[in-house]
C-alpha cells in the first residue's frame, strides 16, 4: 500500500501512536535521493527478507525529492507491497532530515534505517534486531570491531582504502571531542527501540552527513544504551559521489555545533 505525504513540517514531530494489535515489530527506514536502480534492487531483497521473517514488519521510504525515475520505481513497488510506506519531500532537505522523518512515522517497536544501496546484506539486520531485543535501546553497525568484514571488488580498493583513513581520522577526532567510545559513527546501518527513537528523532536539528554524530551525542545524554555490533560490509557498485574535502569539512563543521548545542540545553 502506498502513502505519498507532502514535505514534513520544520521541526520533528513522532507519529500519533498506533494501536498495539496493528503495530509491526519491525520498521525498515530507507532514505533515497535518486538512485533509483539501487533503490529498485534494495526493495526486492528486503521484500524478500521480510518474506522470511516470523513477525509483522512495514518499510518506511523516505524520498528526498528524487528526479522522477527514482520516484516512480519507490511508489509502484509500495502498491504492489504491503507494509509499505511512500514519503516524499518537495524539496531537497539532506539525508538527516529523511532519516529522522522516517524513523519519527515509523510504528514499529524496533525501527533499524538503512542506506538505499544496502551495502550491509539482511542478515545484519537480524544483528542488530537480536541487540535491541537483548536490552539495549540503540544497535549500531561498527565497521571496525575485530569481528567486522569487508568484501569487495579490487578495482575500489584505493578509493575504500583512503575513505576508511579519512573515516577513522574523523572518528579519533568525535571520540575526543563528543562520543568516546564510539569507534564507527558514521555506518548507515543504525537501529533504535521505538522509545529511543523518538527521543532522539524529536531534538534532532541536523540535516546533512553529521547528523549520526548528533543522534548518538543526544541518544548518551539522554542514558539510552548504545550497543556496538560488528557487521560484513559488501562494495561492488560505484564509489560514492560524496567528496571527501566538501563532505569532511561540513562534518566537522557539525562535530562542533552539536557540542555547542549540547552546551546550550538544545537536546534537554
Amino acid at each position: 500500500m502506498a502513502f505519498v505525504e507532502a514535505q514534513a513540517q520544520q521541526r520533528y514531530r513522532p507519529r500519533p501512536p498506533v494501536p498495539e494489535p496493528a503495530r509491526p515489530r519491525l520498521s525498515i527506514v530507507i532514505p533515497t535521493w535518486n538512485g533509483g536502480h539501487k533503490l529498485s534492487a534494495t526493495l526486492t531483497h528486503l521484500r524478500d527478507f521480510r518474506a522470511r521473517l516470523d513477525f509483522s514488519s512495514e518499510i518506511v521510504v523516505v524520498d528526498d525529492c528524487s528526479e522522477r525515475s527514482t520516484q516512480r520505481i519507490a511508489i509502484a513497488f509500495a502498491e504492489n507491497n504491503d507494509s509499505t510506506v511512500v514519503l516524499r519531500n518537495e524539496t531537497n532537505r539532506g539525508k538527516g532530515h529523511a532519516v529522522a522523518r522516517g524513523m519519527l512515522h515509523a510504528s514499529g517497536d524496533y525501527r533499524i534505517f538503512v542506506d538505499s544501496d544496502l551495502a550491509y546484506p539482511s542478515c545484519q539486520i537480524n544483528k542488530l534486531l537480536l541487540a535491541l531485543e537483548a536490552g539495549s535501546d540503540l544497535a549500531i553497525a561498527c565497521r571496525v570491531l575485530p569481528e567486522s568484514r569487508y568484501v569487495m571488488s579490487p578495482t575500489f580498493f584505493h578509493y575504500l582504502y583512503t575513505r576508511h583513513l579519512m573515516s577513522r581520522l574523523f572518528n579519533l577526532l568525535s571520540q575526543q571531542i563528543l562520543l568516546p567510545g564510539i569507534l564507527d559513527t558514521q555506518a548507515g546501518l543504525k537501529g533504535f527501540t521505538a522509545r529511543a527513537a523518538e527521543i532522539v528523532f524529536s531534538r534532532q536539528t541536523l540535516c546533512g552527513f553529521g547528523f549520526d554524530l548528533e543522534c548518538l551525542f543526544i541518544a548518551r545524554l539522554h542514558g539510552l544504551k548504545i550497543e556496538q555490533v560488528p557487521v560484513d560490509f559488501y562494495y561492488s557498485d560505484e564509489p560514492s559521489t560524496i567528496s571527501f574535502a566538501r563532505h569532511g569539512a561540513g562534518m566537522l563543521m557539525d562535530l562542533l555545533r552539536v557540542r555547542l548545542n549540547g552546551a546550550r540545553g538544545i537536546y534537554a
